[in-house]
């Protein structure tokens, strides 16, 4: 008898998770009001377990119909780029790459205000290939020690950086949900930005937030070519946005993917649990650390104390990296 329950739970909760998940598609994705949304997800989970649970092949067939007429629907979701965004996410960045020359459009240097709007600049920037010298890496923690953002920075010999970072693109009035990251909720979006905007940003104004700087194990040559990955992507994405997925098209899992699959990193859980990602790299030799474990290296790479004293300095790039235990 207390097989037969076991295994009867089992299969209904087996049976429930594609319930469920439909259900959410109507939740974050049916393009209605909120509340419209929430009332036709309630309906559809009540018909779709009414039909389901009671053992009869017809109703359950009948459930089955409508679980592939929703799926369906949903797959017909297109992502946008013409939408009303935030301002952060405006404009989708661009590249002109001729020979050794590569100019960006749309790089993003917002001067932030901790009380007021901040003051929108988007620049054009010409930089060239055989000036990179090397990437950096940031890592960016605002609450759990299990998840972070990255953001990649390219240093160049005769010029400031510039960085890359992959984020969900919002549109006005939207906030982000973890969940919601798993249904079509956002579009995908490669922000280009000077370091006194993606950096400063996260260490000077907002809150609870920290971030850890670290300096790569890479030749110029390969920066190179990580520089010609991102230009690539993103140049692929202004002309056919993708939608961002929590699990499949995130911030970490858009670099690893981005790159030939001859070129990948190996797979590891903490791409996904990505607060453990710089653990990851330390462990994989892909940081410089100065003959220091990992905690010790970690420690020593927060970077927010110097991001605020540096504040808008034009030499804030040099500032935030001169108490690292890796120097230039």
């Amino acid at each position: 008898m207390t097989r037969r329950v076991c295994s009867r739970v089992l299969i209904d909760g087996i049976v429930l998770l594609p319930i469920l998940w439909v259900t959410g598609m109507f939740w974050y994705d049916l393009p209605l009001p909120a509340a419209g949304r929430k009332i036709a997800a309630g309906l559809l989970f009540l018909t779709l377990g009414i039909l389901w649970f009671p053992r009869n092949l017809k109703r359950r067939l009948v459930a089955a119909g409508v679980l592939l007429v929703v799926v369906a629907w949903w797959f017909t979701l297109a992502p946008d780029n013409g939408r009303e965004w935030q301002p952060d996410v405006a404009k989708t960045a661009r590249a002109e790459i001729h020979g050794d020359e590569v100019t960006l459009h749309h790089v993003r240097n917002f001067t932030y205000h901790h009380d007021a709007a901040p003051t929108e600049v988007w620049e054009t920037r010409t930089v060239r290939l055989s000036k990179i010298t090397g990437i950096d890496m940031a890592i960016n923690y605002w609450g759990s020690p299990y998840m972070a953002h990255p953001v990649v920075s390219f240093q160049f010999s005769d010029g400031p950086p510039l960085c890359f970072s992959i984020e969900t693109r919002k549109e006005l009035g939207e906030e982000y949900s973890a969940i919601g990251g798993i249904y079509r909720q956002y579009e995908l979006i490669y922000i280009v930005a000077d370091e006194r905007d993606a950096i400063r940003v996260r260490t000077n104004y907002r809150k609870g937030e920290d971030v850890y700087l670290y300096r790569l194990v890479i030749s110029p040559e390969n920066a190179r070519a990580r520089f010609m990955d991102y230009l690539n992507a993103l140049n692929q994405l202004e002309k056919h946005p993708r939608w961002y997925h929590a699990l499949t098209t995130n911030c970490t899992t858009s670099i690893r993917t981005q790159n030939e699959s001859a070129r990948r990193m190996s797979w590891d859980w903490r791409i996904l649990v990505n607060g453990k990602a710089d653990e990851m790299m330390y462990e994989k030799g892909a940081f410089k650390t100065a003959g220091l474990d990992f905690p010790e290296l970690k420690s020593r790479s927060l970077i927010n104390e110097a991001a605020r004293e540096a504040d808008a300095a034009p030499d804030f790039s040099a500032r935030i990296r001169s108490r690292l235990p890796v120097p230039p």
